[in-house]
């Protein structure tokens, strides 16, 4: 399916004026207009959204009209998509070839601008792709079935829509483009893709904000904001603007497992907002409903406050950090979800993986582990440390904290 700007120029016309003459939203519109979105794009009519598939271009589709009614200018490369063929090789040791041309699966990014006629530029983004069916990357064992994706990651989707209504009516002194990306559960695809045939000068980009599950917001108000690091404008400003009470969890590396990567390896400084993993991840069971409204809110204005704040600032300067591949490498898993937002000594089970070493040797959710085999676990990087000297096949104990008990455990990987 395609959007033809003809077609669409008197939405445009009518979104321009609707935002014209339109304040700031208010908190309870915010929440109206983020569960018909990401209700929306979880709703099992979209398969699961992955890339290639019908409900994808379904997702698409409706993101750009809504694009298209905030009165954003299309920066695609076809109306508001920006398409990508993605080749993958047969031996599984190659990478896959993005690009344009050839056989392989069609993935789109669709790209929104908003014009404040200023020399700097923000990049928002979010990817609003998912896994369809499962395959691949699903923690659910038993037969196929549909992965709506609510937290990951139509949440940080519908949080970009609602950024985009937030600063429709704020004065800024940076233009700011918008991208849902696609393909992002494959390997960054889209994110790939978009750096290497960007549509906007890569030159006038300030920064990137990236929004990755964003909708689990738990009771400690635990907000994880990854690329602090990426430029020394970032740390002094977090806290002041921090006007809900959020309890930050900072860390310094540009480098993760979502989009922001792309942009910080084109040398450009980022921030990856994340509210933690749970025990939905990547399963048929991450649904709507399970949403936190009312803070996926306090996170979209904490990152509108963010952007204000920054706005006064010059082009910001862009700092390399000492990034993931500076870490240890391993070959097993126990087969447990960490919780990266715990910042407590040892690392804490957020989720245990059904039929892998840790159920079989008795770890439940919420256990602390502080030791593996020799290795005292102090933090996340100590616990991967640990696991690397293992192989498959190999035995041994882990001892963690459950309860104010101490319990001492054989598993075997």
């Amino acid at each position: 399916m395609k959007l033809h700007d003809l077609k669409f120029l008197p939405l445009l016309v009518f979104g321009i004026l609707l935002g014209s003459c339109q304040g700031p939203p208010t908190d309870e519109k915010l929440i109206s207009s983020l569960k018909r979105d990401l209700t929306f794009l979880a709703a099992d009519d979209l398969e699961g959204r992955a890339i290639g598939t019908i409900g994808e271009q379904k997702a698409a589709e409706y993101l750009a009209q809504e694009f298209e009614k905030l009165g954003l200018k299309p920066m695609g490369t076809n109306g508001f998509f920006q398409e990508f063929t993605v080749s993958k090789p047969s031996n599984p040791h190659e990478e896959a070839v993005i690009g344009t041309e050839g056989a392989g699966i069609t993935g789109r990014n669709v790209i929104g601008y908003l014009d404040k006629k200023a020399e700097k530029t923000i990049v928002i983004g979010a990817h609003f792709d998912h896994l369809g069916m499962g395959g691949q990357g699903s923690l659910h064992r038993g037969d196929s079935a549909i992965h709506n994706g609510a937290d990951d990651n139509a949440s940080g989707t519908a949080a970009l829509l609602a950024l985009a209504k937030i600063f429709q009516s704020e004065s800024l002194k940076s233009n700011i483009l918008f991208i849902a990306f696609s393909g992002e559960e494959n390997g960054l695809w889209g994110s790939n893709y978009f750096v290497k045939n960007s549509t906007l000068d890569l030159k006038l980009v300030n920064y990137m904000i990236n929004m990755d599950m964003v909708g689990r917001l738990n009771p400690e108000k635990s907000l994880a904001i990854h690329g602090v690091g990426t430029s020394p404008s970032f740390p002094s400003i977090l806290d002041p603007i921090n006007t809900d009470s959020l309890k930050l969890v900072p860390s310094e590396s540009g480098v993760g497992p979502s989009d922001h990567t792309s942009f910080y390896l084109q040398d450009l400084p980022v921030l990856h907002f994340f509210t933690g993993q749970h025990e939905d991840y990547h399963k048929p069971s991450d649904d709507s409903d399970k949403i936190n409204y009312e803070g996926l809110v306090q996170v979209v204005r904490y990152i509108s406050r963010l952007v204000v704040a920054l706005d006064s600032e010059p082009k910001l300067a862009f700092t390399k950090t000492k990034d993931s591949s500076d870490s240890p490498r391993f070959t097993v898993s126990m087969g447990v979800v960490p919780d990266y937002l715990y910042d407590g000594k040892g690392m804490r089970v957020d989720g245990v993986s059904e039929g892998k070493p840790a159920q079989a040797a008795g770890l439940l959710k919420g256990d602390v582990v502080i030791q593996l085999g020799d290795s005292t676990v102090l933090d996340m990087m100590g616990y991967m440390r640990a696991l690397s000297v293992f192989k498959k096949g190999d035995s041994t104990q882990v001892v963690v904290q459950r309860a104010g008990q101490t319990i001492e455990a054989k598993i075997k990987f």
